[in-house]
């Protein structure tokens, strides 16, 4: 049916993704965190730092990339899911 609907409101748990934060994540999303950490280097072979993570979130769907900025939001069924920084700023409220 065709009609206007508006989202019930529910509060949510969730925390953002600033790359330096891992244990903060995987805390909070247990095994659903996938962290890999690595040594990233340019394109002439050099070490450009050290410590640097990659985040994927095991979500209801399959796996999914966490960019740098995104929020990592746990669900009202306590799944898992990213969400990028511009959405979740649209749709949440601090509680």
């Amino acid at each position: 049916m065709i009609g206007t609907y508006r989202k019930k409101p529910v509060i949510i748990e969730a925390v953002q993704w600033t790359g330096s934060n891992p244990c903060e994540i995987q805390e909070f999303a247990g095994s659903a965190a996938i962290i890999a950490s690595y040594d990233p280097i340019d394109d002439m072979g050099v070490f450009v730092g050290r410590n640097r993570f990659e985040l994927s979130i095991q979500t209801l769907e399959g796996e999914m990339k966490a960019a740098i900025g995104d929020y990592i939001i746990k669900g009202v069924n306590g799944e898992f899911y990213p969400c990028k920084e511009e959405i979740f700023e649209k749709t949440y409220d601090l509680a």
